[in-house]
């Protein structure tokens, strides 16, 4: 798959899939709607808009490094050719999915609107699923010792302190 491709799969997979779960399903559930809060809650929604602001640039990087590193999308009909490890990869495996429940807890603490939460718990169980169930040994069987090495040195949900080195190994 070529760039250009891999770039526009990309695109259409990052409306149908995080556009969706992080944007549609919110909307629907809340409107968008700011509740009316005390004064105390303003540093919460401040905290929500930094979530949201950075679950968005989180998503773009990682959509970006399966383009120019990976040469596919994320999507698994158009998988990479390569293995993404660079980027927020080094530090965690799972950056998209992070990044998706930071959008949605963030707009939680933005809107006042905390049906999210439960929704956002709802979004995690399947993503953890997800990649239990289909991408950790669909990745083992595609990249087998490099993904083995690279699973066991790079934390799935919970970000290393340090970048992993990908040409030292762990």
């Amino acid at each position: 798959m070529g760039r250009v491709r891999a770039a526009v799969g990309s695109a259409v997979f990052f409306v149908l899939a995080p556009g969706v779960v992080a944007g549609v399903v919110p909307w629907w559930l809340t409107g968008w709607r700011a509740r009316a809060l005390p004064a105390w809650w303003l540093p919460l929604r401040v905290a929500g808009v930094v979530l949201v602001v950075a679950g968005a640039g989180v998503l773009v990087h990682a959509f970006a490094r399966f383009v120019a590193e990976g040469l596919g999308t994320p999507a698994p009909v158009a998988p990479t050719r390569e293995l993404v490890v660079g980027g927020l990869y080094r530090y965690v495996r799972n950056p998209m999915y992070l990044a998706v429940l930071a959008a949605i807890v963030g707009q939680a603490l933005v809107l006042g609107q905390l049906v999210l939460l439960p929704y956002a718990a709802v979004v995690a169980a399947a993503f953890v699923a997800f990649v239990h169930g289909y991408e950790e040994p669909t990745l083992a069987r595609q990249f087998g010792a490099r993904y083995l090495a690279y699973r066991q040195a790079v934390p799935g949900w919970w970000p290393r302190r340090h970048p992993w080195p990908p040409d030292r190994g762990g």
